[in-house]
């Protein structure tokens, strides 16, 4: 299933200003809409608004970058969407988008008429929830009778409810946050995921029957001769008829 070469050593990714939306180059939009396009594919039997989530085995493999461009490439669409920061412990959205933490998620499911939803910030079709403040019980809150009542608000009046999680390996909240999502995304990433990182993070969500809708392949170079470019993010999806 999985056969790229992979780095048996950790590498250190450097901090950077992360381009999304409209400053990506042409090859990465056209990456991103490719898997818009597989996303409809994958949950056409879903009725109402969809609600998917992005998570990786590990950290630093680009599932907020990922989150944030198909969010905005659903957006582009036409489609009424809102981005949620479920990474309670470790969020870097609100870094992304230079915007403040909180209030967001973990403000919204302690009391419920805190104003956290940021509207057009990116586009004008998408909505951001940041996650908030960081909680000392983000497991708790996740599997809360709240959060699900949020997502189901969310689901009746978003088109696609994008959840940005923590990765699969490192905490259980993707884990249990699986029975409110319609499929699971995981992003894996070019010479630093590790073959048995993704054999644990696919096992660990079937275990609980979570749907993998597909993976990610992130950060492949290509020719220069065809793009002109050699560094640019490339993502490639995968479907996955097994849940």
């Amino acid at each position: 299933m999985f056969k790229f070469k992979l780095n048996r050593k950790r590498v250190e990714t450097k901090e950077r200003k992360r381009k999304f939306g409209k400053d990506l180059d042409f090859a990465s939009i056209e990456a991103y809409n490719l898997l818009r396009t597989n996303l409809y594919f994958s949950l056409a039997d879903v009725a109402g608004g969809k609600v998917v989530g992005i998570t990786s085995p590990c950290p630093q493999e680009g599932k907020s970058t990922t989150s944030l461009n198909l969010a905005y490439a659903l957006a582009s669409a036409g489609h009424k969407v809102v981005l949620i920061d479920a990474d309670m412990r470790r969020p870097s959205l609100a870094g992304v988008l230079e915007m403040p933490l909180s209030p967001g998620l973990s403000n919204l499911l302690v009391d419920e008429k805190t104003d956290a939803i940021h509207s057009s910030v990116v586009h004008e079709n998408l909505s951001v929830l940041l996650s908030g403040d960081i909680p000392p019980n983000p497991s708790e809150l996740v599997v809360s009778d709240k959060m699900k009542a949020l997502i189901e608000k969310f689901r009746g009046t978003y088109d696609y409810v994008v959840v940005d999680l923590p990765p699969v390996n490192l905490v259980s909240d993707p884990i249990m946050m699986s029975r409110h999502l319609d499929g699971m995304i995981v992003i894996v990433r070019h010479g630093y995921t590790r073959r048995r990182d993704v054999n644990d993070a696919v096992r660990s969500l079937k275990l609980v029957n979570a749907k993998i809708l597909g993976f990610v392949y992130n950060g492949a170079k290509t020719a220069k001769k065809r793009y002109r470019k050699s560094n640019y993010y490339h993502y490639s999806y995968y479907t996955s008829n097994k849940s």
